[in-house]
């Protein structure tokens, strides 16, 4: 399949009430309305230049395909210069904190990338670092992770959450969540940050999310005695 014959298959794939409920979590257009379950098969029918082929569906604007280019591409393979572009024109959430954070995670500077990330003034930039962070923590091994700036990012969150725009404040509290999940040695530092920055109230818009309170979220994946369990890769 070329990129073309892959978005016209979304196309067709596209459904009304899914992209009603793509734009309610902030999509723009172009977008179709492919549930991520089309999107997986889609994915298993792309055999060759799957790499040139992500690439291509990402710049193509179009939110499904942007998705999709997560599940295709191999973040390793992709240089510094791709990932920021790729943080730069993720334009929703569901882009930037799920496929753009996937991919970098993938790649061997994606430490140092998601850092200088979580510092930029642009919320989806930001987004896309805290949740790369996450990612990292939830597949690398621990002895490839730096806990001491982990702790200080812990810190960093109790003192900033509140004042961070909306998503990012989302993402924020998820990293909390993955510290503690996935860090065995941070996860009571987590609880505790968890515990310090309360409720976190985050606009989920004409939706029905909910963000979870992070403390019960660790002690959830304490009580089923998941701690420090890593994943195979983070895209879902």
């Amino acid at each position: 399949m070329t990129s073309k014959q892959v978005i016209d298959e979304l196309k067709k794939l596209g459904r009304e009430n899914i992209k009603k409920i793509f734009i309610k979590h902030g999509a723009k257009e172009p977008v179709y309305g492919v549930k991520v379950e089309d999107l997986k098969k889609v994915d298993k029918k792309i055999r060759d230049n799957r790499q040139q082929i992500a690439l291509e569906l990402f710049d193509s604007g179009v939110s499904d395909a942007m998705y999709l280019a997560g599940l295709i591409a191999d973040g390793s393979k992709m240089n510094k210069k791709q990932l920021q572009g790729w943080a730069k024109n993720a334009t929703w959430p569901m882009v930037c904190e799920y496929p753009v954070a996937w991919v970098t995670s993938e790649n061997a500077n994606g430490w140092n990338i998601a850092l200088e990330w979580i510092d930029s003034s642009q919320p989806n930039i930001a987004c896309a670092g805290w949740s790369t962070l996450s990612s990292i923590m939830a597949t690398w091994p621990d002895e490839k992770i730096d806990t001491a700036v982990l702790k200080k990012l812990l810190a960093r969150v109790e003192k900033e959450i509140h004042k961070a725009p909306n998503r990012v404040r989302s993402c924020m509290n998820s990293f909390v969540i993955a510290a503690g999940s996935y860090m065995k040695d941070l996860t009571q530092s987590a609880i505790a940050t968890g515990k310090k920055n309360g409720v976190v109230m985050i606009d989920v818009g004409d939706t029905a999310c909910k963000v979870p309170f992070a403390p019960d979220y660790i002690k959830k994946v304490i009580d089923k005695g998941y701690v420090g369990k890593k994943r195979k890769m983070a895209k879902c």
